[in-house]
């Protein structure tokens, strides 16, 4: 007799990893990945700067090139940081209307994470972690935990 315990099976196929160590991968996402951060950016107000340091520190000129050509392969590094803030964006608008939504980054927030810090300056303070942190923060609270 096994006394494994075994799983139920569920209804749900498991998600397919996307393997960004794959040129061909980067290849298929960047462009679209660069159109909705330019499209985020936007809509967060964000400036340049601080688009810029999202991005990973990137120069002006590089910056301004992609906006106006986003036609690119993207290091994993940016890919994973763009798809941590379009997650952010998308359970912002999920959790709250819109105008909120959007404006949320710009927010004084007493969650002991942010520390009466506005969400933005935490992310840019804090890299690629602090952007999961968000990302993480969001999805438990849509997912009502």
């Amino acid at each position: 007799m096994s006394l494994a315990y075994a799983y139920p099976k569920s209804r749900f196929e498991p998600a397919v990893l996307v393997d960004l160590n794959s040129k061909a991968e980067r290849e298929r996402l960047s462009k679209s990945a660069l159109k909705g951060f330019f499209r985020l950016a936007a809509a967060w107000q964000l400036r340049d700067d601080d688009a810029r340091e999202l991005l990973g520190g990137l120069s002006s000129s590089s910056f301004y090139e992609w906006k106006k050509n986003p036609d690119r392969v993207l290091e994993v590094d940016r890919i994973t940081r763009i798809s941590y803030l379009l997650g952010i964006y998308k359970a912002l608008h999920i959790l709250y209307g819109d105008k909120l939504a959007d404006e949320w980054v710009h927010l004084p927030n007493t969650n002991p994470i942010f520390n009466g810090r506005k969400p933005l300056a935490f992310m840019l303070g804090g890299g690629l972690l602090a952007m999961q942190t968000v990302r993480k923060l969001l999805d438990a609270r849509r997912g009502g935990l």
